[in-house]
């Protein structure tokens, strides 16, 4: 039954406040870090507050997802809800580095959820042309917590101490959680269907390991060493186990049939570009203008803000855009040929220009990847079975955050051994700080500007190189319009992956 304007007006706003509560967790907790290792004695193994909690909502991204299509996405969305505020109570309550760990576990499957079901929710309640403009005030979480998360992660710290950090979760995910239960309405799931538990195992070791390999190999400055080998066989492995699994068993966790839907296939190729392409260097921009243009710290963040800004600007208008039109198609094309423009324009920017110029390049990206990041979510569900929708979406999320984290130890190796490579004989790497350099004569400041300029321009190169990949699948897009109706049944597929 369709829902009346009012109830998806509360339907959007309970969305949004959970989604925006699972988006701040990521970027608050990135501000406390150091304090948390150093108040639990720490600093070794403060990396796996990280890690944990990555690694665990990756990997529960298709199990969950295939779970809201079995049980019904309104049953896991409020039990993710609920694992996440426990979570949250237990984090603030560790004292050590290992208890925090685990219940940051806890909390990355509840926050996979909170990621997750939102989405889902939405593709199987709201009529497909409806769904970019509804999924893009829910996406705008993103960009919000990235603006407003690090200074609220300070400021909570500064005031009350780090565990409240994790306590703050708790009154607001009960106001979501109130909710939720009012406006979530209930859709039954398909309780006839079978669960993949093999696939869910042999895919949780294949991401896993894969994770594990990159972090390794670009933490060791990419040398070849035997965990690195031996975890990169496993992803291997076990990703080849996965496939021959999926070929046989009758309700597969990633349903091999998305993959030969043209439409599901370019989205899925698409969000693996905004991952590799974007989220792996936003995290490194502020060291590279820092070095590059001689900033402070707090000056540098001033260019992540504006791409983040970009993003969420442009995700809004071109969610609505979809939405009136029912046109998809033109908005990933554009997109990825404005971010590709954009980062092509950072490889070859001069260092020592006023910095409103890379603010402007790294908005135009960030405006680029916003204008079809969401977009694909509804384009990919509406070319799904109604049945299959949490597992579409939760595939098209998963090789996003796969793509990013191994991009990011990809890049973060690359920009680390380069530098080292090229650094003044009279500065050491390992203790390389923006202070040390701004410290130094204006010839070494010099030198090191020019290095990290000609460290990253290759990369801006090959994230461009990227982004005109996705040009090249968003061409391949059927021109296909966005149904006004909501169909409840499943439907075959009929665009073939075949060109």
């Amino acid at each position: 039954m369709p829902l009346t304007p009012w109830r998806l007006r509360l339907l959007i706003i309970s969305l949004l406040t959970v989604s925006f509560l699972g988006a701040l967790d990521h970027t608050v907790v990135a501000t406390s870090l150091a304090t948390i290792a150093g108040d639990l004695g720490a600093v070794q193994q403060m990396s796996w507050v990280i890690v944990s909690y990555t690694l665990a909502s990756t990997v529960m991204l298709p199990v969950l997802g295939k779970l809201g299509d079995l049980l019904g996405a309104r049953l896991i969305f409020l039990s993710s809800l609920v694992l996440f505020l426990v979570a949250s109570l237990f984090c603030g309550f560790a004292q050590d580095i290992t208890q925090l760990a685990i219940a940051r576990i806890a909390q990355g499957i509840g926050s996979a959820g909170l990621h997750l079901m939102p989405q889902t929710i939405v593709g199987t309640v709201v009529a497909p042309r409806e769904r970019p403009r509804v999924l893009s005030v829910i996406g705008a979480a993103f960009p919000v917590a990235i603006l407003v998360g690090p200074l609220l992660g300070g400021v909570i710290t500064d005031a009350w101490g780090w565990r409240w950090v994790f306590w703050i979760n708790i009154p607001v995910g009960l106001i979501a959680l109130a909710l939720a239960v009012i406006a979530v309405p209930r859709v039954a799931g398909h309780r006839g269907r079978t669960f993949d538990v093999a696939g869910a195992i042999i895919l949780g070791v294949s991401v896993t390991a894969l994770v594990l390999a990159a972090s390794w190999a670009s933490s060791g400055g990419w040398t070849v060493t035997a965990p690195v080998v031996v975890a990169g066989l496993i992803a291997l492995g076990a990703l080849a186990v996965f496939i021959i699994v999926e070929r046989r068993v009758s309700e597969p966790l990633v349903p091999l049939r998305h993959f030969a839907d043209r439409t599901i296939l370019i989205c899925i190729v698409l969000s693996t570009v905004i991952g590799v392409g974007l989220f792996s260097v936003v995290s490194y921009v502020p060291t590279f203008i820092q070095m590059a243009y001689r900033t402070s710290v707090t000056v540098s963040g001033l260019v992540p803000i504006a791409t983040v800004f970009g993003m969420l600007v442009s995700t809004l208008v071109t969610g609505a855009l979809a939405s009136r039109s029912g046109r998809y198609r033109p908005f990933p094309i554009i997109g990825t040929a404005l971010a590709a423009a954009g980062l092509l324009v950072m490889a070859f920017l001069p260092p020592g220009l006023p910095l409103w110029v890379p603010m402007a390049t790294m908005f135009v990206v960030g405006v680029g990847t916003g204008a079809f990041m969401n977009i694909l979510v509804a384009v990919a569900q509406s070319a799904a079975p109604h049945g299959d929708t949490g597992s579409v979406t939760a595939t098209v999320s998963l090789v996003r955050q796969v793509g990013s984290t191994t991009a990011t130890a990809i890049v973060g190796g690359v920009i680390g051994a380069g530098v080292a490579l090229g650094l003044p004989s009279d500065l050491d790497a390992a203790t390389l700080t923006p202070a040390v350099v701004h410290a130094s004569s204006a010839a070494v400041q010099t030198e090191v500007a020019a290095l990290y300029s000609a460290v990253l321009a290759p990369i801006f190169i090959g994230l461009a190189i990227a982004y005109s990949i996705g040009i090249v699948a968003a061409v391949l897009l059927p021109h296909r319009r966005l149904s006004d109706h909501l169909e409840l049944e499943p439907v075959p597929t009929v665009e073939s992956a075949v060109v």
